[in-house]
Parts: C-alpha cells; sequence; structure tokens
C-alpha cells in the first residue's frame, strides 16, 4: 500500500507535467500572471507608447522621421501595445512588433530613433526568457528580418559602411534576447535543482514507510504468532466434552496461521530481491544502554536521561521510539560535529516524550535530510509531533512527542 502511495503520487507529477505541456509559456515554471505583472506590462506599455508618439511627432531622440508622422506614431503605437500580450503570448508578441514595424518601414520608409531600439528589445527579451528555446529562435529570427526591413529601406543608409553601423546598433536586439535566454537557462536550472531535491525526497519517504511496514509486520507478526501459539495450547487443554470451545481454538488457530502466512508474503513484496530478512528481534526502548554504548565507543559523548515513572509500550510505538532515537544520534555523529548529546526519555500521562540535544554547529538552513523525513514519517503513523531546531547555546535539538492513547 505504501508502495501504491508513491506510484499514485508520481503518477500525479506525470499528469502534473503533461498539463504543463499544453499551457502557455506564462503558466510554466512559476510565471503565472499576477496583478503586479499586469499592472508592470500596462506601465511599460504605456512609457514605451508615450516615448514613441514623443519621437514620432516632435522629433524627440530621433536622428531622423521618415514618412507621415501619422504612420510613424502608429506603428510605434501598436508595437508598444503589443507588449500586453509579452508575459501570455511571447513569441506572437514578437512577431506582431516585428510585423507592424517591418509593415510601416516598407510602405513609408525606415525612421532612426530610440523608438526603433526600445520596443523590439523588450519584445526580444522576453520571448528568449519565457519560451522555449525553438520558439525563441523564432522570435531571434523575427527580429533579424525587421532587422534587414529598417537597413533596406532606410534612405539615409546608402554607403556599405553605413550598413555596418546601422547593424551595431541593432545589435542591441541581440544583447536583450541572449540576456533572456540567459536568465530563462539560470531559472531552469535553479527549478531542476529544486524538482531533483523534492524527488530524492519522496524517494527516501517511500524508501522509509516501506521500512516502517516491513518492521511494523514483523511486530505485528509475533504478536499473531504468540496468540495462535497460546490458542493452541488452550485447545489441548480442553475435556473431551468441550467441543465447541475447542471447535472455537481451532477457528483462531488456524486463522491465525492464514494471517502468519499473508503477512510473510507482503514483507517479500515489500524488502528488495536482495535483502536478507532480519531475524532479530525489533530493537525497544529497554535497549537504550547497549545502543548509548555503541555510540559512545564511536566517540561521541551520550548521556541518557530518564523521567517519569516507565511503562509498557505497545511494540510497535516501542520500535519507533528507539528507531528516533538512534536516527538523531547517528546524525549528530555525522553531521553536527558535536562532543557530547543528551537524550532524555519522559513519561507523562499518556504521552512519551523524547528529545536529543547535542553540543554541534548546528542546522545550517538547507533543507531538511532523507533522516528527518523519516522521522516525520515515523511520528505520523502513531499521530505524533516532531520539532527540530537550533537551541540557545549552539547544537541542534529533536524533540518528539507520542501519544501512547494509540495503538
Amino acid at each position: 500500500m505504501l508502495t501504491g502511495h508513491f506510484f499514485l503520487r508520481r503518477r500525479e507529477d506525470d499528469e502534473v507535467v503533461r498539463a504543463e505541456d499544453d499551457a502557455t509559456p506564462a503558466e510554466i515554471y512559476g510565471l503565472r500572471m499576477t496583478r503586479r505583472s499586469i499592472a508592470f506590462d500596462a506601465l511599460l506599455a504605456l512609457v514605451l507608447l508615450a516615448a514613441g508618439q514623443a519621437e514620432a511627432w516632435t522629433g524627440a531622440q530621433a536622428t531622423h522621421r521618415q514618412g507621415p508622422h501619422w504612420a510613424e506614431a502608429l506603428g510605434y503605437g501598436l508595437a508598444a501595445a503589443a507588449l500586453l500580450i509579452r508575459r501570455i503570448h511571447p513569441l506572437r508578441c514578437v512577431l506582431l512588433v516585428c510585423g507592424v514595424l517591418a509593415l510601416e518601414f516598407a510602405v513609408f520608409g525606415s525612421p532612426e530613433g530610440m523608438g526603433l531600439t526600445l520596443i523590439p528589445s523588450v519584445a526580444a527579451y522576453t520571448v528568449a526568457n519565457r519560451e522555449d528555446r525553438p520558439r525563441a529562435l523564432q522570435g531571434l529570427a523575427a527580429l533579424a528580418v525587421l532587422g534587414a526591413t529598417w537597413l533596406a529601406f532606410d534612405p539615409v543608409t546608402v554607403a556599405p559602411i553605413q550598413y555596418v553601423q546601422g547593424s551595431v546598433w541593432l545589435s542591441i536586439w541581440l544583447i536583450a534576447w541572449l540576456l533572456g535566454a540567459y536568465l530563462r537557462t539560470r531559472r531552469l536550472y535553479t527549478q531542476g535543482l529544486v524538482r531533483e531535491r523534492e524527488e530524492r525526497a519522496l524517494v527516501a519517504v517511500a524508501e522509509e514507510r516501506n521500512r516502517i511496514a516491513r518492521e511494523l509486520h514483523d511486530v505485528v507478526g509475533h504478536s499473531v504468532s504468540v496468540m495462535t501459539v497460546q490458542a493452541s495450547a488452550v485447545r489441548r487443554l480442553m475435556r473431551p466434552d468441550q467441543a465447541k470451545e475447542r471447535a472455537a481454538l481451532e477457528t483462531v488457530e488456524a486463522a491465525g496461521r492464514e494471517a502468519l502466512t499473508e503477512m510473510r508474503r507482503m514483507v517479500g513484496v515489500l524488502r528488495s530481491g536482495d535483502e536478507t530478512p532480519n531475524l532479530a528481534p525489533p530493537p525497544t526502548l529497554d535497549q537504550l544502554d547497549r545502543l548509548v554504548a555503541n555510540f559512545r565507543q564511536a566517540g561521541l559523548d551520550v548521556v541518557l536521561e530518564q523521567d517519569g515513572e516507565p511503562v509498557p509500550l505497545p511494540p510497535g510505538l516501542d520500535l519507533t521510539a528507539y528507531r528516533l532515537i538512534q536516527e538523531a544520534l547517528t546524525n549528530t555523529l555525522r553531521h553536527a560535529r558535536a562532543t557530547q548529546a543528551v537524550v532524555r526519555v519522559s513519561y507523562r500521562a499518556g504521552t512519551l516524550l523524547l528529545s536529543v540535544r547535542d553540543d554541534g554547529q548546528g542546522p545550517d538552513g538547507s533543507p531538511p535530510g532523507t533522516g528527518l523525513l523519516g522521522m516525520r514519517e515515523r511520528v505520523a503513523v502513531y499521530g505524533g509531533t516532531l520539532s527540530t531546531g537550533a537551541v540557545d547555546r549552539g547544537g541542534f535539538e529533536l524533540c518528539a512527542e507520542l501519544p501512547l492513547g494509540t495503538t
């Protein structure tokens, strides 16, 4: 069931990927439209529209104007308006900008000024930043056609050296496109690292759940085995006149043996092919002294403290408490660079409290490792809580609270 949950999660991830294939560029990689982005695009289009109109009608920031002023103003206005859809349809935006300006240049001649530079630069950056590489190259090809059209229909450009100089000014579009492509690559690389880390975490959680399931199956199997043996012993002590009682116990015994057989099959499914069965009894909190001694031999000074009167624990809960302390001490020994750890086991009314505190370097702010993910899975099985964090005087502390009423 645990592995089935994992593969169900993987199937959901695959469905998300297929949904992204049909999504617009604005919806991929977390680039969804927000009110702030819409307002920014509207403001950007308005500023470029005002600059283009000022250039067309007054000649501001223009080397020279060509053709009727209304035609140049119309071309800059439509091109600026196309920027409103640059996040939703980047390729369509750059095609509209290039098509409108190229048509205006072909009919009335090519002007020279900042309007020609800024509007296509914004479109070039956007198409490279938000589209995949083939579509971004299509946008770059459209910009190349626009540049060729501008050079061909500019009456001021007549000498070969002037064509070279004009192409230098057009390189601003290429720089904007390269900047957008670079930032897109950086973003995809970062998101790839995040997705890889999440996938590793999913695999670690699935493996830990399988391990928990195997251990709990062993614990339950031991209990069922004891019940079956006891039922068999009582059946043999029955008097000849207790036929009904003997039949009931035979039914219990048969059901117990059948349950043991099915549980062995389940454990075999959860266990990998090259993994040998662990025939040792599951560890409990009664074996903490031995666990602490092993860590002391490894070089970690461990202090074991106990608070409250110990109470009998369900086997699965007892195993979980032991594993939490074992994993916490292992992390302390491997990663914390600590010299001492304090393990405290507290028995409260209906609650078992566990804490492991060390004097190491504490967390580095990185995402939780697979060990902590596994401990959270174990605690969640019994409805408990797990908290971790740095302590005031340095070091790291893990605290777990396990309700004793959950079986």
